[in-house]
């Protein structure tokens, strides 16, 4: 009996088309990666100093009025949880599946325009509140950080490309945990701009249809 006549072990169907769906989703991977570095970090690294980073990542209105672009780039490169956090499964997930579907660059083109803008419109609500005297001066400082706007976003906008069943069933789905988050630490300013992220992410339908390469059957 030669090499030849012996059985050869093939791979697993999911091993053998994962390296080649990796190399579609450039963005997903290398922004996944970071987030598992800073996630890391956050649990190894010294916890002064993790605490001084979160602050001066967090896109408050102090922060935002002194430096807003740096401000709302380091913010997107934690996610609420560290290495554990329910995002670092749902983010390549959700962003893989978009990416695929329509391009890196208009997948962070989403991902940006809920990040940045559910959060301009929930801070700057703050800073007029702050400016007639409704809020105290202490509201300009709070500690917010994280890609859960752009996450919800693109979720969002990756329903638009669903057929009609699975997309209410993922909205649904945002929905469910939006109000489940919600009980377990509720945040006025956070649940506002959550919602607003989802709504980013509806409008966001024409456009990712217009540009989708496939869409299921």
């Amino acid at each position: 009996m030669g090499p030849s006549a012996l059985p050869r072990l093939s791979k697993p169907p999911l091993l053998d088309k994962l390296p080649r769906t990796l190399i579609r989703v450039p963005f997903t991977l290398g922004y996944t990666l970071v987030l598992l570095g800073t996630g890391l970090y956050a649990r190894l690294g010294d916890p002064g100093t993790v605490h001084d980073l979160l602050a001066d990542s967090s896109t408050d209105v102090s922060h935002l009025s002194q430096r807003p672009l740096l401000t709302l780039l380091f913010s997107a490169l934690w996610a609420v949880g560290g290495i554990t956090s329910p995002y670092l499964v749902v983010f390549p997930l959700v962003l893989g599946a978009l990416e695929r579907r329509v391009g890196g660059a208009r997948t962070a083109g989403v991902f940006l325009l809920g990040h940045v803008l559910a959060t301009l419109l929930t801070e700057l609500p703050v800073a007029a509140s702050v400016a007639v005297g409704d809020l105290p001066a202490s509201s300009l400082r709070r500690l917010d950080y994280g890609v859960s706007y752009g996450l919800i976003a693109c979720a969002a906008a990756l329903a638009g490309l669903l057929v009609p069943r699975l997309r209410w069933a993922l909205l649904g789905g945002i929905g469910v945990a939006l109000v489940a988050g919600s009980l377990v630490d509720f945040d006025p300013l956070t649940e506002w701009g959550h919602g607003l992220a989802l709504l980013i992410g509806v409008v966001c339908w024409l456009y990712v249809r217009r540009n989708a390469r496939w869409r299921p059957s």
